[in-house]
């Protein structure tokens, strides 16, 4: 039976070619626009580590000015970042099963492979817990241990693309790359590695790519590597010295904690408060108790990586999919009504109402399923137009993993286009299933 309808409806489509394709075109048009924009919105508000998401938590102090807020827009929020007095005690008080202190910062790398010139590298600036607290793969080697950190010790861990870079790809493991004018032995090299959005540190581009290289954070300290990103001071440092900076209350460091459990959570979180009052009784954080534990889903939130105005979009798309269909419905019930002679005559033949029906939904979920899958296809083209408009502006490879289609969202449109075409045919169908055969049998 299935068979049988799907051959009236081909044969239905062949009888009006011009109507069905400006059908299929509409609601390719609405499935293009709604794919674009779920692909995007998708991208964006996706969970990056999903398995740790509510072990892992970013650590916030206000240690602002009395006088105003960190943020006028939201006067109740702590800053993002802390201090580097502050990020240091926590972080050293071990309060926490397992916590990492990070910034970036930046360095010239030296290559020793002959044709590779020196070029600009991107440095995370942490501690040796980074690479397990967020699971970060490793391809040769691993990361650093404790000591390596206090030294600090001249070590490095390279990304996949800078090994690739550096050494051709190889097993780089116990080579050394010069950064600046310090010599550093490699100890790991990462697989391809890019969480979507860039969780851990949202200040700097929740997009942008991960660093080229991770260097213990002593090294922060020992050679006065820049800060590359935010860094804000609600009063003067007190002196132009790098010591003066980090005595200052200027904030630019990064704290995360895992904490397994809620009782890890309640115990880590009485610890943070407990040092804010000992601060405020020396004179500092002159500002109300409120210091904020975010997860991943919370941090996510409170740095707006999905925009009120990416949902808006959302909303638009889906108006315009609906003034699509509207207009495959009118489309649909003037080729119906128009071939209602041909129904009337195999109502008189026998076929029931629901024969009817069924045989015009078959056409129906054809020219939706068609429509999708034209819709797929101009959505991969926008997407590369997307690409290449803002690809000089952005980061070339963050736009290409926001702009990638996403099985998920494949497989979403492609059911929305079913949806879409069943709804748009669902009257018509019906309709023209009501129509008593007399009326155009007399007129034959």
């Amino acid at each position: 039976m299935f068979a049988y309808d799907l051959r009236l409806a081909l044969d239905s489509m062949k009888r009006h070619p011009g109507l069905s394709a400006l059908m299929v075109l509409a609601i390719a048009l609405g499935i293009a626009v709604c794919t674009v924009t779920f692909t995007i919105y998708h991208a964006m508000a996706t969970n990056p580590i999903p398995d740790k998401s509510s072990q892992l938590y970013a650590v916030t102090l206000d240690t602002w000015s009395a006088e105003r807020p960190y943020d006028d827009e939201k006067p109740d929020l702590p800053p993002q970042l802390l201090t580097y007095r502050d990020a240091m005690y926590l972080h050293g008080s071990q309060a926490a099963p397992r916590s990492v202190i990070m910034y970036k910062s930046g360095a010239l790398l030296l290559p020793e492979r002959t044709g590779v010139k020196p070029f600009n590298a991107q440095l995370r600036v942490t501690s040796h817990e980074f690479f397990p607290m967020f699971d970060v793969p490793f391809q040769f080697g691993q990361g650093w241990d404790a000591a390596a950190d206090e030294g600090p010790q001249p070590v490095v861990v390279l990304n996949h693309a800078t090994n690739a870079k550096v050494f051709g790809g190889e097993n780089s493991v116990g080579r050394t790359i010069k950064l600046d004018k310090v010599e550093y032995r490699v100890v790991g090299v990462l697989q391809p590695w890019a969480p979507s959005p860039k969780f851990f540190d949202l200040n700097n581009g929740s997009f942008d790519d991960p660093e080229d290289a991770y260097v213990p954070y002593g090294w922060g300290k020992a050679l006065e590597l820049p800060v590359y990103g935010n860094t804000n001071c609600w009063k003067p440092e007190g002196g132009d010295t790098y010591q003066n900076f980090l005595n200052s209350e200027c904030i630019w460091l990064q704290l995360w904690a895992e904490l397994p459990t809620l009782a890890d959570r309640d115990k880590y979180q009485a610890f943070v408060d407990n040092y804010a009052r000992s601060q405020k009784a020396a004179g500092r954080m002159p500002r109300k108790l409120n210091n904020v534990l975010y997860d991943v889903d919370q941090w996510l939130d409170r740095n707006e990586v999905v925009q009120k105005d990416n949902r808006v979009l959302i909303g638009i798309a889906l108006l315009f999919l609906g003034v699509c269909l509207v207009n495959v419905v009118g489309l649909l019930l003037a080729k119906f009504l128009n071939a209602a002679p041909l129904t009337g005559l195999r109502r008189a033949l026998g076929a029931s109402r629901r024969d009817i029906v069924r045989q015009h939904m078959a056409e129906v979920l054809l020219l939706g399923l068609t429509g999708g899958v034209l819709g797929i296809l101009l959505a991969v083209g926008g997407l590369a137009g997307i690409r290449s408009i803002y690809g000089s502006d952005f980061s070339r490879s963050s736009y290409e993993r926001l702009t990638e289609i996403d099985p998920v969202v494949v497989l979403a449109t492609l059911g929305l286009s079913l949806l879409a075409g069943a709804i748009a045919g669902l009257y018509p169908s019906w309709r023209i299933g009501r129509t008593e055969p007399a009326v155009y049998l007399k007129t034959q």
